[in-house]
């Protein structure tokens, strides 16, 4: 899902290279590229030319590999992202083996979300999206488990999270399940430098990210090679953004 309701202000810190932008869209994949899933189209994998030892430099997932967030907004809100690979797998529907990835998102120590994603990456070094299972809380107490899907379960497909071979103007799906999780891509630029508090990277992977089921709210997400995301930025239907403050790595 596109991140929480306290995303968004303006890019600051990431300088946008206008020879970097987007070329026409619905361009072709580069030859030899594994095609990106579209919209609601059906996708064929084989779990054969899977892996869950996901090596895609813009968002390498070693186990034990920990990035935290703060994620701030105009209206005060101030929240802590904490993600961390587990040395967990699972088998979706799909027959697929994937990553479990722990995303835990807290306000004051108080748990706000608590969701585990499921990755896995593909011959070419696409990383999949695979689904998530998701709880919302308030007091202490489970209020919602919107957005929860599996891939292959209830119509739910995969999508891409982070595509092998990026280019201005490669867009993609990154997962859908109708009404529920309908997140969409289109890179931007792959050649972007951002500061944060942890470091000043360059050579990042700049995605605008937006789902018709929120069709006035749109994000830019920069990711660092060797890093993985590193902000998050809403330029439409809110303020706010989400910054690494701090990383380790885990093992190999």
């Amino acid at each position: 899902m596109l991140m929480g309701a306290v995303l968004g202000g303006t890019l600051g810190a990431c300088t946008a290279n206008p020879s970097s932008g987007p070329s026409a869209s619905g361009s072709p994949p580069a030859a030899g590229q594994v095609p990106l899933p579209q919209g609601s189209e059906a996708v064929r994998l084989d779990p054969a030319d899977f892996t869950v030892d996901i090596s895609n430099p813009y968002w390498p997932m070693a186990v034990g590999d920990r990035w935290v967030y703060r994620e701030t907004d105009d209206e005060g809100g101030d929240l802590r992202v904490e993600v961390t690979v587990l040395d967990r797998t699972v088998t979706v529907a799909l027959g697929i083996e994937a990553r479990v990835v722990h995303d835990l998102v807290t306000d004051g120590g108080a748990a706000v979300e608590d969701t585990y994603d499921l990755y896995a990456q593909d011959a070419t070094g696409n990383v999949w999206y695979l689904g998530e299972d998701t709880k919302e809380y308030e007091n202490g107490a489970v209020v919602s488990t919107s957005g929860s899907w599996e891939a292959g379960v209830d119509g739910a497909s995969p999508g891409v999270v982070v595509p092998a071979r990026p280019r201005p103007g490669t867009e993609y799906r990154q997962e859908h399940l109708a009404g529920e999780a309908e997140d969409q891509a289109v890179v931007l630029s792959v050649d972007e430098a951002v500061q944060t508090p942890v470091g000043a990277y360059t050579g990042a992977l700049l995605t605008r990210d937006t789902t018709p089921l929120e069709p006035d709210v749109a994000e830019l997400k920069l990711y660092a090679p060797g890093v993985g995301p590193v902000m998050t930025v809403q330029i439409a239907g809110g303020t706010g953004r989400e910054v690494l403050v701090e990383t380790t790595r885990g093992h190999a």
